[in-house]
């Protein structure tokens, strides 16, 4: 029952408030309160270690013999076992009583404590993990060491620019997909600009709730739909501008040229073909196509 590893420890009233209390202000620590006169504690605590290894250190467990640890028992005011608790910025934030099954433990972790992403096969799978995750720094940092190595590294640098396109770095992020010289990842390359094109258009253009505004009293204002649709593309929020671009084409599809027809093929290239929304607006802009 004492496995131990950097991030699975015992804690003892000597050093409750340094191993957990401390610990908690830089990661979230779980605290298993057990005994080894208790059976459910016995058949808790392994997937509690196994969970705690899956998280690679950015939880800790705590492990407390209550038999033993009684001033803690007492402190925490302990009244059954197993008894859990999740200490995070010094405080305990949740936890639960008795034996529960590996999905309920992860449920309660889930809002505070990022899982890493999956073990990649490379430093670029690595980094499109992060990516993907919103961890746009830790991202940017590993393509600058595979970058260092390689600096033609196209779909590297295309991830770079998307990186510092997410920071608001648009004039770098097209300095950098200028630096692109193949064809080779031609779709990744188009949809990198057309988010720099979407976010530069967008701090042009009147606010989203004055165009919003518009609408309301004049819901046929292409103008205002079509501008309201890039705002939205800039904020990410493709479903509602993929939506406004395919009713505005359908109404009126010579506005501005074409327009709304080209910024759709711009925005399914943004998300690649394997995204369910090109998908499902790919199939309803050939229906009103054809």
């Amino acid at each position: 029952m004492s496995q131990q590893t950097p991030y699975i420890f015992d804690a003892t009233t000597a050093d409750f408030d340094q191993s957990v209390i401390e610990n908690s202000f830089h990661k979230p620590v779980l605290v298993d309160f057990w005994a080894e006169w208790c059976a459910p504690c016995k058949a808790l605590m392994p997937m509690l270690q196994t969970i705690a290894e899956s998280y690679q250190g950015e939880l800790l467990l705590a492990k407390v013999n209550c038999d033993i640890e009684q001033d803690i028992v007492a402190r925490f005011g302990i009244r059954s076992l197993p008894t859990v608790v999740l200490f995070k910025d010094g405080q305990p934030v949740d936890g639960f009583a008795g034996a529960q099954p590996e999905s309920a433990v992860r449920t309660m972790l889930e809002p505070h404590v990022q899982m890493p992403p999956p073990a990649a096969a490379d430093p670029f799978e690595q980094a499109q993990a992060l990516f993907d995750d919103g961890r746009y720094a830790d991202a940017e940092a590993t393509l600058k060491v595979l970058l260092a190595e390689d600096n033609t590294n196209a779909k590297a640098l295309i991830l770079y620019a998307r990186c510092l396109t997410e920071r608001g770095e648009l004039g770098e992020a097209q300095i950098v997909l200028d630096a692109v010289k193949t064809d080779e990842h031609k779709a990744a390359l188009a949809g990198a600009k057309a988010q720099i094109q979407f976010l530069g258009q967008a701090r042009d253009l009147p606010d989203a709730a004055d165009l919003k505004a518009r609408l309301a009293k004049n819901p046929q204002d292409d103008e205002a739909v079509y501008q309201l649709a890039i705002q939205q593309l800039a904020r990410q929020q493709y479903d509602a501008a993929l939506d406004a671009l395919l009713k505005l084409f359908i109404r009126n599809r010579s506005y501005s040229e074409g327009l709304p027809h080209k910024t759709l093929l711009q925005v399914f290239e943004l998300l690649g073909n394997d995204h369910p929304l090109v998908t499902t607006y790919r199939r309803k802009l050939f229906a009103a196509l054809y």
